[in-house]
């Protein structure tokens, strides 16, 4: 079943977080580069120090004991956050309509 995701994630391309069983750590913001037999490809970036590294990490199928994709994300800093009142109506998935009478 998680071979299944995790070739599902590879395929549409998406941000994940990897957890390695036998690190006990998680790998976030990667991506599922390849897929060879048992070997998944993971690509991913660090900040150490103000330097960005880029990584890429060849990881056996077997030592993948959780794969999640990224849902939504709200941006940093202080900007004011839009709610769904903010959309146009017309995107709204439940309109309100102003009737004045």
């Amino acid at each position: 079943m998680l071979d299944r995701k995790i070739y599902q994630m590879y395929k549409e391309g998406c941000d994940v977080s990897v957890f390695l069983r036998d690190q006990q750590r998680w790998i976030e913001d990667a991506q599922i580069i390849g897929i060879e037999g048992d070997i998944v490809v993971i690509r991913y970036e660090m900040e150490e120090d103000y330097e960005n590294s880029s990584w890429e990490e060849f990881v056996r199928l077997e030592s993948i004991g959780a794969v999640s994709r990224k849902l939504a994300s709200v941006p940093r800093g202080y900007g004011e956050i839009q709610v769904s009142d903010d959309c146009p109506e017309a995107e709204q998935i439940y309109p309100r309509h102003h009737d004045t009478e």
